[in-house]
């Protein structure tokens, strides 16, 4: 892929893996990329490829100092920029504010109602309906009694979802949970609070592991045509049963192919689209779990054998240059190396993975999240992250083991009465 690649890039940074991939796929193209990140975003700072990089207060902010921010990095820059969002909010503030950034900043110009329907799992879950695209049934309660009814003759397990999956995390931890009973959904909802009963979808559960999870990348232009769009399936997830993939690999689908395109055409969708389906083996069918209307992390798993890809197929659009791309590497395998190791542990501690299973599902990996060659040091970074994080967890938990010695906690009573006791130090309460 060659070219004169002289307008920069100016990303909204969101995940740490997804934004080192940005930056290495169009820096290697000879594009300045600059990163707006969030002050805990650092690693893709570190690569070779990363411009420059500037705070970004992230459009969940006031906006306006947002739209501050991207006018002081405008004149910085002294050129229009193509600007890329990588996280949902940040999506949904380009398509607000485009009449205003318009003039320092190019980027497919998205109906905002658009961007809002498909973020929020509710509008999305009418959206497909109404389009005719399979999807899980869901329940959207309104209290904590109608939840209640709904338990009563409810088959478990059931999906408890944040219709706004942000906001959700920011109150119980996690976007999506798994309730295995009705105590367990009550629970949940309790947890949640009143308040909060408007934000919860309650999906139905499709049975199958992580690899009934299939995802499409692409990038549409400004008539919705998709110029670029690949297919792929989940091998693990981190966290796992219910994250983002940790170790993906790239297949063909039409089916899903054949419905995502003719979806965006209906709706009119421009720039990158990331998606997931889930394969109901009780219908056949592909059902639609979410719509992210930006860039994936997991977008560098979809590349074609030129290293075409949807952050590629957009600049080159944008840019005036044609769109024009090699086969996709069917098989391609790709991997999140700190997550994946996570997320397999898990699995083996379930006995849902076996160390001679994990080996061969590592066979074919054609490109790594963090590792490369060319651009060592975020790997390394990324290295020394994960043994930092490890060794204050094994000094955190010797200390709780000294306190229950010291104390004699540990010899004064049962084990799981001690367990239990330390729980509720932990967690903050009195024993």
């Amino acid at each position: 892929m060659s070219g004169n690649f002289k307008t920069p890039v100016v990303v909204l940074a969101g995940s740490p893996h997804g934004n080192l991939g940005i930056v290495r796929s169009l820096g290697r193209l000879g594009v300045d990329v600059y990163l707006l990140r969030t002050e805990t975003n650092t690693v893709a700072s570190l690569s070779r490829y990363c411009t420059q990089t500037l705070v970004w207060p992230g459009a969940a902010k006031d906006r306006n100092v947002c739209l501050d921010v991207l006018a002081r990095v405008a004149v910085q820059i002294g050129k229009r920029a193509i600007l890329l969002p990588t996280c949902d909010d940040d999506a949904i503030f380009a398509a607000e504010h485009f009449e205003t950034l318009r003039h320092s900043f190019i980027y497919p110009q998205q109906s905002a109602e658009l961007a809002h329907s498909l973020v929020s799992k509710k509008e999305m879950y009418f959206l497909a309906k109404k389009h005719n695209v399979p999807t899980p049934d869901a329940l959207f309660p309104a209290s904590l009694d109608e939840t209640r009814q709904f338990a009563r003759a409810a088959k478990f397990p059931i999906m408890v979802k944040g219709v706004d999956g942000n906001r959700l995390k920011r109150k119980l931890g996690a976007g999506v949970l798994i309730a295995k009973s009705a105590a367990d959904l009550m629970s949940i909802c309790e947890r949640a609070g009143e308040g909060e009963q408007s934000n919860l979808m309650l999906q139905e559960y499709i049975p199958g592991s992580d690899n009934c999870v299939w995802m499409f990348n692409g990038y549409f232009d400004g008539n919705s045509n998709c110029l670029f769009g690949v297919t792929g399936r989940k091998i693990r997830q981190y966290p796992a049963y219910t994250g983002a993939t940790s170790l993906g690999v790239c297949l063909e689908n039409k089916n899903i192919q054949h419905t995502t395109r003719r979806w965006m055409k209906e709706l009119g969708y421009r720039g990158i689209l990331d998606i997931g389906y889930r394969y109901d083996a009780r219908d056949g069918q592909y059902k639609v779990l979410d719509v992210n209307p930006r860039i994936g992390a997991t977008f560098r798993l979809f590349v074609a054998q030129d290293g075409m890809d949807v952050a590629r197929a957009m600049y080159l659009d944008l840019t005036g240059h044609p769109v024009v791309s090699a086969p996709v590497r069917e098989g391609r395998k790709w991997v999140v190396e700190d997550c994946d190791l996570g997320s397999s542990l898990r699995y083996w501690r379930d006995d849902t993975l076996t160390l001679p299973q994990w080996a061969r599902s590592l066979w074919g990996i054609q490109e790594a999240a963090y590792f490369a060659a060319d651009d060592p040091l975020p790997f390394v970074n990324m290295c020394a992250r994960s043994l930092k994080s490890k060794l204050n967890v094994g000094v955190s938990e010797r200390n709780r083991k000294n306190y229950l010695h010291t104390t004699g906690v540990a010899h004064s009573m049962p084990k799981s009465l001690a367990r239990e006791s330390l729980r509720r130090l932990i967690g903050g309460e009195s024993v």
